[in-house]
């Protein structure tokens, strides 16, 4: 929850803004400004105070205990022009609290964290529980110093500037050890412990199972990534407080899922009880890796029987793979998200020019993999490669990645064995049609002139069949050097069903700063007006020219409608 706590009418003014759009996340405190914000910092997670920061300072300094507890702050002035992130900055999401108020209030978000400030990831915002010397390894991260990455396994990391070798050190580990000095580890989520329990099993006995054999096995609790049963133990009381102690996810699967996962100890009781002859094996290995943990059952300081069993298995790290659409080409858009991807990423694959488009945007560390055109399959193999490799990887194409671009070639390479995130992008063609009025606005449909993928027999069968059903056309590489018959004959085709008077549309690097456009008809439409940085839209029969802007309306009668009412 987010407090919110203002003295005056202008900060209330922005108070009130800010309830009303995030009416779930926020609580406004009225009342003494000191006994608010005490009551809201013992209260909320967040605090935004509409205050000056020099008053919210002496307000909050009595409070402040740990920074790993005291919520994030951040003060709005009253002319609402900043929104400073001051106390909390990683740790309670101050940092992206400013972000996001000065994104709703039309404020400048003020960040002073010296990672941000230099574009660098901190290492409390990986979202891995961390320990040892944070502040040390940061510091050497932003002087320049060398930091070596100890990983015993691979994880999708984003983008950090470190080596093999230095006096500082990063450890990935699921390992129950101490850091080093001048190290920090960092706890990935690896390991998944698989539960089982009588009726009523205590939730001291199961979770006391858990850490007992963790511990026997070095292993850290702070990597679980789950517990995992089966669905019929869902429910179990102590099997669902188990997973809430640890702060995990409580993972179930049906006995006929798990009666199907090969185990090394498999029993006749399961099997009578809930139809499986494996519980914690089974549901720990459920979606494959290594088991560290055999079966084992609690032990009961009464000498009654065993109410719980559970298994530990390494889960191996799955890469990530986000295919980024970058838009056509302004900078204004591209989208948050491909941003956030991009910057999230320690690999970037991508054409060389579309590389050049976004290099100033990506975090130091970044590894860039770039080649030139006609390397499109060759780009998709290594993304997938070093996905599957366990890096975080982003694969950029422009406009819509999906449309003409990378996705496809990627998702044919890839297998279920790495995730894959689709970040949509802005169009050529919607670029286009944007620039040229409304051309888009009934049903419309995109064509690639290019036969260098697909047979010119296949792609005239299309365009035929659009002119037939009166569909708007969008050509999408339309004419190149080597190619300088397609649009032609696309256009003679169209022709056999609509007028020469037919508005047409012909945009140049659309949203680009060379961009050029022009409005003409099927009739006069000159070839030579086009290359491969060009998007052609042929309108239908009932497209239109108004004043200037091509028009498709959005229904046939509402044209109709329109003709009837000027007569």
């Amino acid at each position: 929850m987010i407090g919110l706590i203002s003295a005056t009418a202008a900060g209330a003014a922005a108070r009130d803004r800010l309830a009303a759009a995030w009416p779930d996340r926020t609580r406004v405190y009225d009342g003494p400004v000191k006994d608010a914000v005490r009551l809201a910092f013992a209260e909320c997670e967040q605090l935004v105070c509409f205050l000056a920061t020099g008053a919210v300072v002496r307000l909050i300094a009595p409070l402040l205990g740990e920074k790993a507890t005291d919520p994030g702050v951040v003060c709005v002035d009253e002319g609402g022009r900043f929104a400073v992130s001051l106390v909390g900055g990683h740790g309670g999401g101050a940092n992206e609290l400013a972000r996001e108020v000065g994104e709703l209030l039309a404020a400048q978000p003020v960040v002073t964290t010296a990672t941000d400030a230099v574009g660098l990831p901190g290492l409390d915002t990986l979202g891995f529980p961390v320990e040892g010397s944070v502040a040390a390894v940061s510091r050497a991260l932003l002087d320049g110093e060398p930091v070596a990455l100890h990983a015993e396994s691979a994880w999708p990391l984003p983008p950090l500037p470190l080596s093999g070798e230095g006096a500082f050190a990063v450890r990935l580990t699921d390992r129950a050890v101490e850091p080093a000095g001048n190290e920090v580890l960092l706890r990935p989520p690896s390991l998944v412990v698989g539960v089982g329990a009588s009726k009523d099993a205590p939730v001291d006995e199961v979770l006391g199972l858990v850490e007992a054999a963790l511990r026997d096995a070095g292993l850290s609790p702070r990597s679980i990534a789950e517990l995992a049963t089966v669905d019929a133990k869902a429910g179990e009381p102590g099997i669902v407080a188990a997973a809430a102690r640890l702060g995990v996810p409580l993972v179930t699967y049906s006995a006929e899922e798990l009666a199907g996962v090969p185990v090394p100890n498999p029993s006749d009781a399961p099997l009578a009880a809930v139809g499986t002859p494996s519980v914690a094996e089974a549901a720990a290995l459920a979606r494959g890796g290594d088991l560290l943990v055999p079966k084992r059952k609690s032990q009961r300081a009464d000498g009654r029987p065993a109410m719980a069993t559970c298994a530990v298995v390494r889960r191996p790290a799955r890469g990530r793979l986000a295919v980024v659409g970058l838009g056509p080409g302004a900078r204004d858009l591209l989208t948050p998200r491909a941003l956030a991807e991009l910057r999230r990423a320690s690999v970037l694959v991508g054409l060389d020019q579309y590389v050049d488009q976004i290099r100033d945007l990506l975090r130091p560390g970044t590894r860039i993999l770039e080649s030139g055109l006609g390397a499109e399959e060759e780009r998709a193999r290594t993304a997938v490669a070093e996905a599957r490799a366990g890096h975080a990887v982003a694969l950029i194409g422009s406009g819509d990645a999906g449309v003409y671009a990378m996705a496809s070639p990627a998702l044919a390479e890839a297998s279920d064995d790495i995730d894959v995130i689709g970040v949509p992008g802005v169009t050529a063609a919607l670029a286009a049609g944007a620039i040229l009025g409304a051309p888009l606005g009934h049903d419309h449909i995109s064509i690639s002139l290019s036969d260098l993928h697909t047979p010119w027999e296949v792609i005239e069968r299309r365009v035929r069949a659009a002119a037939e059903a009166d569909i708007v056309v969008t050509f999408y590489n339309p004419r190149s050097r080597g190619r300088d018959w397609q649009l032609p004959k696309a256009l003679a085709i169209l022709a056999e069903h609509r007028e020469p008077a037919t508005p047409v549309g012909v945009v140049r690097n659309a949203s680009r700063a060379d961009e050029s456009s022009r409005l003409t008809t099927l009739g006069a439409l000159d070839p030579a007006w086009v290359d491969m940085m060009t998007v052609v839209t042929v309108g239908n029969t009932a497209t239109r020219n108004i004043a200037g802007r091509m028009v498709t309306p959005r229904g046939y009668r509402w044209q109709e409608s329109a003709s009837e009412e000027v007569r």
